[in-house]
Parts: C-alpha cells; sequence; structure tokens
C-alpha cells in the first residue's frame, strides 16, 4: 500500500514538470519535424532535406566560426577562472559579480552596443583618430563577428570551468607536492584532467548558441557574413518559407543533440556542473 501511495505520490510530484516539458519541448520539437518533412500544401516531402546542400557553405562557415569562438573562449576562461576559484572568498565574489554583470542587459542591447564602438564612427576609431591613426574597418569583417560570440558568451565558459575547479579539495594538490610534483604536472595530471566536466559544459554552452546566433552576425558582420542562423531568420521572416526554414532548424536542433551527448559522456553526475 505503501508503495502505492509512493508511486501515485511521484506522479504527481512529478506531472507538472512532464507536462511543462511535453507543451514547450516536444510539441515544438514535434512541429518543427513536421513542417521540415512536408510542403507547403502539408504533403510529405523530401525536398527541404535536399535542398540543405545548397547551404553546405553557410553550415561550414558557421561551425568553423563557431569553433574558433570556443576555442578562443576557452583560452580566456580558463586561466580566469583558475584565478578566481584560487582567491579569496571576498575576491571570488566581486570576480563573478563582474563576469554575471553583463549577462544582466539583453544580448540585442550589448551587441548593438559594440556595434556602435567599431563601426568607422566609433569610439574605437575616434581614439585611434586622435593618435593620428586612420580609422580601422572592424564592421563587416569576420573578427568582428567572432568577437560579438566571445563577448555574449564568456560567461558560460568562465561559471562551469569556474564551479569544477573551486570544488578541486586543496589537499589533493598538496598531496601531489609532497610526492614531488611540480606545478606543471599538478596542472596536467590533477587539475585539468578533475576540471573536465567544467570544459565539457562550458564548450557545450558556448558553441551551442554560437553556430545559431544571428542577431551577432547581421550587426557586426554589417549584413556581410551570412550564417545558419540567418538563413533561417531570412526564411521565416522574410520569404515566409517555414518548411524549408524548419528543415535548417531540424539541423542544427540534430547538432545540439549531439553536443549534449558529448556533455554526458565527459560529465560525470557528481561534477556539480548545472548546464
Amino acid at each position: 500500500m505503501s508503495k502505492k501511495r509512493f508511486s501515485l505520490g511521484s506522479f504527481l510530484l512529478n506531472a507538472p514538470y512532464v507536462l511543462w516539458s511535453a507543451i514547450f519541448i516536444v510539441v515544438p520539437l514535434l512541429i518543427v519535424a513536421y513542417y521540415a518533412f512536408t510542403d507547403k500544401n502539408g504533403a510529405f516531402t523530401l525536398a527541404n532535406i535536399t535542398e540543405l546542400a545548397n547551404y553546405s557553405d553557410t553550415f561550414f562557415l558557421s561551425i568553423w566560426y563557431s569553433l574558433i569562438a570556443t576555442l578562443i573562449t576557452l583560452l580566456i576562461s580558463y586561466p580566469f577562472a583558475y584565478f578566481v576559484s584560487r582567491s579569496g572568498a571576498s575576491t571570488q565574489k566581486v570576480m563573478m559579480m563582474l563576469i554575471m554583470l553583463p549577462m544582466w542587459m539583453n544580448l540585442l542591447i550589448r551587441t548593438y552596443s559594440w556595434m556602435n564602438i567599431l563601426e568607422r564612427n566609433g569610439l574605437l576609431n575616434s581614439l585611434l583618430g586622435t593618435i593620428g591613426i586612420e580609422p580601422l574597418k572592424m564592421i563587416g569583417t569576420p573578427g568582428a563577428v567572432i568577437f560579438g560570440m566571445v563577448y555574449n558568451y564568456l560567461p558560460y565558459m568562465v561559471i562551469p570551468i569556474y564551479t569544477v575547479l573551486s570544488k578541486i579539495d586543496p589537499s589533493i594538490l598538496e598531496a601531489a607536492e609532497d610526492l614531488g610534483s611540480n606545478s606543471l604536472s599538478k596542472l596536467f595530471r590533477i587539475i585539468l584532467p578533475m576540471s573536465m566536466p567544467g570544459v565539457i559544459s562550458g564548450i557545450t554552452m558556448v558553441f551551442v548558441p554560437s553556430v545559431s546566433t544571428f542577431y551577432i552576425s547581421q550587426k557586426l558582420g554589417g549584413g556581410k557574413i551570412l550564417l545558419i542562423g540567418d538563413v533561417i531568420e531570412r526564411q521565416m521572416q522574410m520569404s515566409y518559407n517555414y518548411n524549408l526554414g524548419a528543415s535548417l532548424s531540424l539541423v542544427l536542433m540534430i547538432l545540439i543533440l549531439v553536443c549534449m551527448a558529448v556533455m554526458r559522456r565527459f560529465t560525470s553526475s557528481d561534477s556539480g556542473v548545472i548546464v
């Protein structure tokens, strides 16, 4: 009897989450899949899928930019997260507050602000002009788009790495020193392996939004750099070709699922990292 009550209680407790997932996750995925494999009349077709071959270069460019942005973000975030994790409690609070502070503003506002800074008559070129340097063309370049990705998604890399590093017991490092390990040995044999769950989580959390972004490439790319997110946005908002847009979105969702599978493969359940 108690087991039945426990099962009923568990079902009632989980019901809101199951309902939420069904309405806001499963149903939208099914709608996207439906549009991806149908035409405008609702008839089944594979034309949308075969047409994706025309966007292979765009897919490659999106993945390439996202990989570069993710690598740069990792190279910046890991040393910073390590430094913060080894600092005092008050310093950790201040540094993490500074990392999170830009996230209080909308991504659109942050990106638009950088567009004003990097444009030809922007703040940065004005400062360069005061020292006699000709204005630099930054908007409309791959560097500007990648910079926008790094800037906007940097906290998503710092936080999971910091979370894992801060949980490493100092006594483990002290034991390694007692056994003759130097700084490099501790880094490559202890710190890096133990922090891999945070690294994998951070890579996933930066790569996934980077590969699907469209506002960053629109504003910082100056309309000259077309990523897969831009193609989807145009198909949905301008061409009203929901079927092709859905097929492109379906490919991105598969990519996201692959990234999540990789993350679950390399992230242990007790690492304390939440995505």
